[in-house]
């Protein structure tokens, strides 16, 4: 005979199976309106807005940096802004050439801080690394 226990599934098997069931509906869904977003033509840009789109396609935030394991991440941007100020001092002042370290400067730190920085480098007060 088979006990009450082989009958049945537990409460928890059942909502286990549902949330398998669940996510797979939900990443098939949400992989179809991804694919939509960006395999659908893009319609005839102009040359201005064409450069606009290369730079939104290009952003990227700055990656997890294990030197900085908290959640609080303003040593992070004091840290990058700084990397980005030694690499046009190394360069001697080569913008392109340190365009990817000053875009992983801009994008953690709040703009109110790189603008308030950037006051300080013209008035030759800034507390960090010095040109």
């Amino acid at each position: 005979a088979l006990s009450h226990n082989r009958l049945f599934a537990s409460p928890f098997a059942y909502f286990h199976i549902w949330c398998r069931i669940f996510v797979s509906c939900f990443r098939e869904k949400m992989s179809t309106k991804i694919n939509k977003i960006f395999t659908e033509q893009i319609p005839e840009l102009s040359a201005e807005d064409a450069a606009k789109l290369e730079i939104v396609k290009n952003v990227r935030t700055t990656p997890r940096d294990a030197r900085f394991p908290s959640q609080n991440q303003s040593n992070h941007c004091w840290n990058r802004y700084n990397e980005w100020l030694l690499c046009l001092k190394s360069t001697k002042g080569d913008e392109e050439g340190c365009k990817n370290m000053k875009q992983l400067a801009f994008s953690i730190c709040p703009s109110i801080w790189t603008d308030k920085w950037e006051e300080e480098r013209e008035e030759h007060i800034f507390a960090g690394l010095q040109e």
